[in-house]
């Protein structure tokens, strides 16, 4: 079923688990993570973000994940995540994604409060919700999340004292912060600071997201969830995982594509299912069910025809 983050991440924040987001750029990447989430019984968050449109663009995704995402059996969140323009969001909001991630952190504070706060009440008139970054998350070298390398990532870690403010000022579902993590493989090990983590979860009353999840340990992961973390990012690891599956079943020149797919579809199955796992989050696709109603974009989209237009224009 189609539903928005604060069904899957306002239970997961009250009883100390994590939902994965999960990107999903192709079908066989889509299937995979589907089928873990049922598998598993997992609510699940799956989507693409503004950097990897490339891979897939933003239209065509939308033709596979929001049919998928209504017609499974746990709850399923479809995201835009790093949406970098005001436009981006609002097209992937009349796709009928019900979640966005408007990432205006390499701005002013100024300015990032007044764009995402813009954006939110844009995103909350569709039934949808949204997800801003305070601070900023850089990314490794040779990532496919972006090219945002950080010569020194402490310097633009999540300043707690403001983590209240942004949330209060923006009405955010769901806060990314800066903690030691990034995008892409890690080439030396993370240190992440879950005194900070633990800190921006004592004084802000949203859900926490770590970004650049794949990489870190399985002690980090089960450490920053309970400090907080409530929504963890993924995506190297299941790329990573695919194509090492293809490379496998690839022996000769006589093998084709389908020979390859189901091998795709089912290492990132199995990929996925350990990090439902690793969050605690396999058990749970019923926890919470009513927190809110299920998002109907159809009826909310005609409701709000003339507010979209209205923020078109500007």
């Amino acid at each position: 079923m189609l539903v928005n983050m604060n069904e899957v991440l306002i239970p997961a924040k009250k009883n100390h688990y994590a939902v994965g987001l999960f990107n999903a750029v192709n079908l066989e990447l889509a299937r995979g993570i589907i089928n873990a989430a049922e598998s598993t019984r997992s609510p699940v968050i799956m989507g693409t973000a503004e950097v990897l449109l490339p891979y897939g663009p933003l239209e065509e995704v939308s033709y596979y994940l929001i049919p998928m995402a209504k017609k499974a059996s746990v709850p399923v969140v479809v995201h835009l995540d790093h949406g970098l323009s005001f436009d981006l969001c609002v097209k992937a909001l009349e796709l009928g994604f019900s979640s966005v991630m408007y990432d205006c952190s390499t701005d002013t504070y100024e300015e990032n409060v007044r764009k995402v706060k813009e954006m939110a009440d844009l995103a909350h008139s569709y039934g949808a919700t949204i997800e801003g970054e305070l601070g900023h998350v850089g990314d490794n070298e040779g990532s496919a999340e972006g090219s945002s390398h950080l010569a020194d990532p402490s310097k633009f870690f999540t300043d707690p004292k403001l983590a209240k403010d942004f949330v209060d000022k923006t009405g955010v579902d769901a806060l990314a912060i800066a903690v030691g993590n990034a995008h892409g493989a890690y080439k030396l090990p993370p240190k992440l600071d879950f005194e900070r983590i633990r800190t921006i979860a004592k004084t802000v009353d949203v859900p926490l997201v770590l970004h650049g999840g794949s990489g870190l340990t399985d002690n980090d992961f089960r450490q920053a969830i309970k400090e907080g973390i409530s929504k963890v990012n993924i995506f190297t690891d299941i790329n990573v995982a695919a194509v090492e599956a293809e490379f496998k079943k690839f022996s000769s020149m006589d093998k084709g594509i389908i020979d390859l797919i189901p091998a795709a579809v089912e290492a990132v199955k199995q990929e996925s299912m350990k990090k439902m796992k690793l969050f605690s989050s396999d058990g749970k696709a019923d926890m919470g069910r009513n927190t809110t109603s299920s998002v109907d974009l159809d009826a909310i989209t005609k409701l709000v025809a003339e507010e979209v237009a209205k923020y078109l224009k500007k």
